[in-house]
């Protein structure tokens, strides 16, 4: 079927209730009214700083409010029951705990879904907390902890946006590609351990999600405005967090800056340095070689827990994985202007819609990396272009994140009572089937391309010559 037709995927007996309007709340509206059956008059909106005016076009009910750690019960917990039915908080907004709202949801039978582990307002500025206090890590083990306290029960799907989300069925189907393509005969795996001794046999060492955002905008960039092609206010959060990353089992050397986590899965180390201001090595098909930021996001933990295989309490392999993000432009010259205001961000800044670019592509996808044939990038190449053409409301870095939530709602319809997940667990056939028409391009490149080829060998670097997928050829120092 293709994109511009409707297609109902699913039916929602309850209230819906979609926490932030932001780009990504814009963009996802119109999909859920393309896909899903459900009550219009049940359906809320609630932001603290949008007008409402795009919400009442559509006839939504929209609320001009804070979700705050004082007030979320009283304030969604009427909306999620109201009238009957099994509700759905989509959870789209910053600065509101996912794991407080989550938890909430699965008491009074509702379901969830959100794109980050986001925490209540104030964790990502918290002076008196250390590096490791605000890592992705430490915000993904509250989650792990919930999941082990109530197993089961009505399905909340976390992280389930373009990255995290999106990106760990890639991987999945990168790594059958691969398998394929190397002849190997193996049938798919249905575990989690199946999935890790693929990736292992495979001789996977690691997986960036690297990305290329090429989407320019009409007009340059002002002084002193942060310029970007989704949430500023989110990317500058991550942004100046540590810089976290999987940490494999095929790395000899760490970084004087790097630390490992005394507790948890102990699948990731952290940077004390902040992911924006980090530069690794990468390779997208479209610029081929370039340097990303090592920001930090949540699969570049959970994909490295998720494949690392375990005899008895050790760790035998596990992947490297980390996010080598190249943003648009402007958003590169807006963080080198911030870190040069000492890390302050700009009082001023700016979401690039869909009418205000020129063209450009969002190249997201995955790079397996150190088999035998080398390193396999697999992913969107979705147009600004297209985007216009499928799906008001978002331009093409969007339309990545929207379509995840869509897939993510429609496997939670699907198994309503699978507990907490991560996009890693689930169905990642079912879900790309749903977000496809929304992609663009997906197609699969090798390359020869590694950290060590056509350096220019001018001045001396401390490198592993003996194995290019090193980290030590990857990061930037």
């Amino acid at each position: 079927m293709s994109p511009s037709a409707s297609q109902i995927h699913a039916k929602i007996t309850g209230p819906i209730v979609m926490i932030g309007f932001g780009s990504i709340g814009k963009g996802t509206l119109p999909l859920i009214e393309k896909h899903f059956d459900y009550d219009k008059s049940r359906f809320v909106i609630i932001d603290p700083h949008e007008d409402g005016e795009l919400a009442k076009k559509h006839g939504v009910r929209f609320i001009k409010q804070a979700v705050t750690k004082d007030n979320y019960v009283e304030t969604l917990k009427p909306l999620l029951t109201e009238g009957g039915g099994q509700g759905f908080c989509v959870n789209l907004s910053v600065d509101t705990s996912s794991v407080a709202i989550m938890e909430l949801c699965r008491e009074i039978g509702a379901l969830y879904v959100d794109t980050v582990v986001e925490p209540w307002l104030g964790f990502y500025f918290d002076k008196s907390a250390g590096p490791e206090a605000r890592s992705n890590y430490a915000l993904r083990e509250t989650l792990l902890a919930a999941k082990r306290k109530k197993p089961g029960g009505p399905t909340a799907v976390s992280t389930c946006g373009a990255n995290p989300g999106m990106v760990s069925w890639f991987v999945k189907q990168a790594l059958l590609n691969l398998a394929g393509d190397l002849k190997l005969n193996v049938t798919e795996p249905k575990t989690r351990e199946e999935w890790g001794r693929l990736a292992q046999t495979i001789g996977v060492k690691g997986i960036h999600i690297a990305e290329r955002d090429t989407q320019r905008s009409k007009k340059p960039k002002p002084m002193n405005v942060f310029v970007n092609t989704w949430s500023v206010e989110g990317f500058v959060s991550e942004g100046l967090q540590p810089a976290e990353l999987g940490w494999g089992t095929h790395e000899k050397w760490m970084p004087e800056t790097g630390r490992t986590h005394k507790d948890g899965c102990g699948a990731a180390i952290y940077l004390l340095q902040p992911g924006a201001n980090t530069r690794v090595r990468s390779w997208c098909p479209t610029p081929g070689p370039q340097y990303g930021f090592l920001v930090t996001h949540n699969e570049a933990i959970s994909i490295a827990d998720y494949f690392t295989v375990r005899e008895g309490d050790k760790a035998v392999y596990r992947p490297t994985c980390h996010y080598a993000y190249h943003p648009a432009n402007d958003a590169v010259l807006s963080l080198h202007e911030m870190f040069g205001a000492e890390g302050k961000m700009q009082k001023s800044w700016h979401i690039l819609d869909e009418n205000e670019i020129e063209d450009g592509i969002d190249e997201l996808g995955v790079l397996l990396y150190g088999h035998g044939k080398n390193a396999y990038w697999y992913g969107s190449q979705l147009s600004v272009e297209e985007t216009r053409r499928i799906a008001p409301y978002q331009n093409a870095t969007g339309m990545q994140v929207s379509s995840a939530v869509l897939a993510g709602m429609v496997w939670a319809l699907e198994n309503p009572n699978a507990g907490i997940v991560e996009a890693d667990e689930m169905d990642f056939r079912r879900c790309l089937q749903v977000q496809l028409p929304y992609l663009g391009p997906v197609k699969g490149y090798y390359t020869d391309w590694t950290p060590l080829t056509d350096r220019p060998g001018l001045f001396p670097e401390d490198i592993d010559t003996s194995d290019p997928w090193q980290f030590r050829n990857i990061l930037v120092r």
